[in-house]
């Protein structure tokens, strides 16, 4: 059986990157082309015009017709495309999607900063050993700069700041040059101040430091950081610091013709190290490993893992997703307990009326998220806290659900009470006809679970669910009195038998505290 081959394309803001790889049926996958594009997309987007130039568009859909060319001479049968912050941005970023998927072919998916830091946590983990310790990941783009707290399960917690190196070289340029000298230097380092101490950082008290990005890998190189059996390099921060002072002096000119930068690198990686420098100064770090990979290997990974192992694949994705809604809900202060319970009663009766619902993995994760997160409204008041809670929700970032399922997520958790589902609400009217009926199916699913753990003390041992002509019946292993949920379940009931048309009915038994 021959391999399969796959393929990852990333449409940064500096450049645009593609890496094929070839899958055998053991899933140890070898690299066979990995190739990179100059076409620099924050350059039009990171001023106050927020526009893609024409001649900017024609280069990146000229460069994606050359890319789908030579995946098709590769006979790639699997591959993702994603752009991050400069198409996120892009006034006209949706005009550029289109337009390469009408000419090119290419799906090109817009991501969130925080798929972007999960993407770079698969391909970290892939290299480094975090053992049992907690590290603070930095994935510094064109556009952006991604700050993570992560172990070997998952992201804890990622933020996403507007600190990217194409990004801060466009808001200092200077009459289509690029600034240079001390007071360009010191400029840098007073900007890239506004970065604070996240207070993740010291909830979670990382143990090492991570940095991916290309600016890193020069830097390292730079420095003369060897690489290890697995390509990981170490890069001191005293070393760091020497190196800032090096490229400062110089312009972007001479750190081509002394150092052998790139042009396309040799003006950003000032802005990039200070960045760098700044993150590891809130961190205490006194080294950074650099990996040497990013969202393209992150990609790959990804893609390699959903076609040798699609039952662990899509496991692997529920975890990221409960640690991101986990770490969000800690954030504001939820009821943990609470929330695990209503999501383990939600999930419990999705799986056991499959053939009822009808509804698939994307919607269970849905689900999932928004059982865990209903009530985290509370954190700004229990009055109208459904609604708080939507808003919460569609204002985070949830590494491992797209920005869309975050809005149905955020959408989901506001009908856990109160009325339901109608076209009269805004944001259930906006959805498209598919999303708002798994909305009704999830809510009258949720609201049930809710009810079972009215009294936030997790009463409910085990659910069983067997549907009758007349009715669904809920058979609960019970650790006490259930007179306050089944209260809770006679009006949470109803949406239930309003979607399903079957009112639900509880059979309880007591076992053994």
């Amino acid at each position: 059986m021959n391999p399969t081959r796959v393929a990852a394309i990333d449409v940064g803001s500096n450049a645009i990157r593609y890496v094929v790889a070839e899958v055998p049926a053991s899933g140890a996958y070898t690299e066979i082309e990995d190739h990179r594009v100059a076409v620099r997309l924050g350059t039009d987007v990171f001023t106050r015009a927020r526009t893609f130039r024409p001649e900017t568009m024609e280069a990146a859909v000229a460069a994606l017709l050359r890319i789908r060319r030579r995946l098709d001479d590769l006979g790639i049968s699997h591959y993702r495309a994603v752009a991050t912050s400069a198409v996120r941005e892009a006034r006209n970023g949706g005009e550029l999607v289109d337009r390469i998927r009408r000419e090119s072919g290419i799906h090109l998916e817009t991501i969130s900063g925080s798929e972007e830091a999960r993407l770079v946590w698969i391909a970290v983990t892939d290299r480094v050993d975090f053992g049992d310790d907690r590290w603070l990941m930095m994935d510094l783009g064109g556009g952006s700069l991604e700050i993570s707290v992560a172990d070997r399960g998952g992201i804890l917690w990622s933020e996403s700041h507007t600190l990217g190196s194409v990004r801060l070289l466009q808001a200092f340029q200077e009459e289509g040059r690029s600034p240079s000298g001390a007071a360009y230097q010191e400029l840098l380092e007073r900007y890239a101040h506004v970065l604070k101490v996240p207070r993740a950082v010291g909830e979670w008290k990382p143990t090492g430091t991570i940095a991916t990005g290309g600016n890193i890998e020069a830097l390292a190189d730079l420095a003369g950081a060897t690489k290890d059996e697995r390509g990981v390099s170490r890069l001191p921060t005293a070393a760091l610091h020497g190196l800032i002072s090096k490229l400062g002096a110089f312009t972007a000119e001479e750190r081509i013709s002394e150092l052998g930068l790139r042009e396309d690198r040799a003006d950003v990686i000032l802005p990039a190290s200070v960045v760098y420098e700044r993150v590891t100064e809130l961190a205490g770090a006194d080294e950074i490993v650099v990996p040497r990979v990013g969202v393209k290997e992150g990609l790959v990974l990804d893609l390699v893992d959903e076609l040798t192992n699609e039952v662990a694949h899509s496991g692997r994705r529920e975890h990221v997703i409960r640690s991101a809604a986990v770490a969000l809900g800690r954030r504001m202060q939820f009821d943990e307990a609470h929330g695990k319970q209503v999501a383990r009663l939600a999930l419990d009766l999705f799986d056991q009326l499959r053939d009822l619902h009808g509804l698939g993995s994307r919607e269970r994760n849905v689900l999932m998220a928004s059982a865990l997160l209903h009530d985290i409204g509370q954190f700004v008041s229990y009055r109208r806290h459904h609604k708080h809670s939507m808003y919460l929700i569609a204002n985070a970032d949830l590494p491992g659900i797209s920005p869309e399922d975050v809005q149905l997520v955020a959408v989901l958790a506001r009908y856990h009470r109160r009325s339901e589902p109608k076209t009269g609400h805004a944001e259930f009217r906006a959805l498209g006809t598919k999303d708002r009926d798994a909305i009704c199916k999830l809510a009258a699913l949720l609201r049930v679970a809710d009810a079972l753990d009215r009294e936030h003390v997790d009463r409910v041992a085990s659910l069983t669910s067997r549907l009758e002509d007349d009715a669904l019946v809920l058979e609960l292993e019970t650790r006490g009195s259930l007179t306050l949920e089944e209260w809770a379940l006679r009006s949470k009931g109803q949406l239930f038998a309003s979607v399903f048309g079957k009112p639900v009915r509880v059979e309880s038994q007591l076992v053994p505290a």
